[in-house]
């Protein structure tokens, strides 16, 4: 019973961090959903993109839930995300940014620090693939793929 208070709970935050914690002057919003690696999970969540900070740096906070493994993740990235120039309807980026994971196994609901390494692809309608690295007490390993509206 409190893996699924803590996937409720994670969910209001989801919704939360999303809609409060991107500044005024962000633009984009999306969705996301992928697999991880140590916790072996299935994870999905939502994202808010600000307009270019300096150049083509965008603060780009998520939230996601990871099920499976016997354990429940929450995980709020605060990230920064830097988008290379490009002509073509597909833009890379890369980017990284600390994390605060709150991991619920059968024992115990412990907060832990992390910290995530990222790349990506993102077409100008919106859709992208993210793959991420986790150090700390980040999931290792996150391969992604979602949507912003723009």
């Amino acid at each position: 019973m409190l893996r699924w208070k803590t996937a409720v709970f994670g969910l209001t935050c989801l919704v939360i961090t999303v809609g409060l914690a991107s500044p005024a002057s962000a633009q984009d919003y999306g969705v996301r959903a992928g697999v991880s690696i140590d916790p072996d999970q299935f994870y999905f969540g939502a994202h808010a993109q600000t307009a270019p900070l300096v150049d083509r740096l965008r603060f780009r906070p998520n939230a996601e839930i990871g099920l499976g493994d016997d354990v429940t993740v929450i995980a709020f990235n605060f990230e920064f995300a830097y988008f290379f120039p490009t002509s073509q309807p597909w833009q890379f980026y890369a980017g990284a940014g600390p994390a605060l994971n709150i991991v619920d196994t059968e024992n115990d609901t412990d907060p832990k620090g992390g910290f995530n390494i990222l790349l990506g692809v993102e077409h100008r309608r919106g859709l992208f693939v993210e793959f991420k690295v986790g150090t700390i007490d980040s999931p290792e390993i996150k391969f992604g793929v979602g949507y912003t509206w723009k």
